[in-house]
């Protein structure tokens, strides 16, 4: 049964995000708000949770996840970055965006594209979610909170609680934040490709 904590959406209270780094340790998914929508939330090392957040989203291993990040060095850390990409990323970090990159060889092979070797990456634009960061002290590996068939992500949080309380165990409810994805910008070409057109301008990467 998943708890429910209000978090203030814009000074989070230290306490609860200890708590909730204690919670992902132990093998917790949780639904958190980003500066898109709602996210769900598990350890990076923690297979039994990804299995999980996989069968709720009902999606397969070439779905991409999104490992959420900290900053612009965490992202270099986790994926190859060439001096073009690194260009766009310092230019649109923290933002409403995922990037698909080439992972590298410190990420488990069971988070990344089986066939290409691929993981989307993001550095939110929200206090909640980078203090959760700050205060795990490693990246989360994500998803955005959109039950499978429906058009919207879920953004309350009496609602995630009422669809998913037998499934996660700690809801972060810190008030709506939209329910528009992320802009999903894949990098690993020759020039931007654009995945799915979201909240995140476009023009940075000249597909507006």
């Amino acid at each position: 049964m998943a708890r429910v904590v209000n978090i203030h959406p814009e000074s989070p209270q230290q306490r609860l995000l200890a708590q909730a780094a204690e919670f992902i340790r132990n093998g917790a998914i949780v639904a958190f708000p980003t500066d898109s929508c709602y996210a769900l939330g598990c350890h990076l090392g923690d297979r039994e949770a990804l299995d999980r957040i996989r069968q709720i989203r009902q999606i397969d291993e070439r779905h991409h996840l999104t490992l959420m990040v900290r900053d612009l060095s965490e992202i270099a850390h986790f994926a190859r970055v060439d001096n073009a990409q690194y260009r766009l990323l310092k230019a649109t970090t923290p933002g409403s965006y995922t990037f698909i990159l080439e992972g590298s060889k410190e990420l488990p092979r069971r988070v990344m594209h089986p066939k290409r070797k691929t993981i989307g990456l993001r550095v939110p634009d929200h206090p909640v979610a980078l203090a959760l960061l700050e205060e795990l002290n490693e990246p989360l590996l994500t998803t955005t909170l959109q039950l499978p068939g429906e058009e919207f992500p879920l953004t309350e949080g009496w609602e995630i609680q009422d669809r998913l309380e037998d499934h996660l165990e700690l809801i972060l409810d810190g008030g709506q934040c939209g329910t528009e994805p992320t802009s999903i910008i894949d990098l690993t070409g020759s020039v931007p490709e654009l995945i799915r057109a979201g909240r995140g301008s476009l023009e940075p990467f000249g597909l507006s």
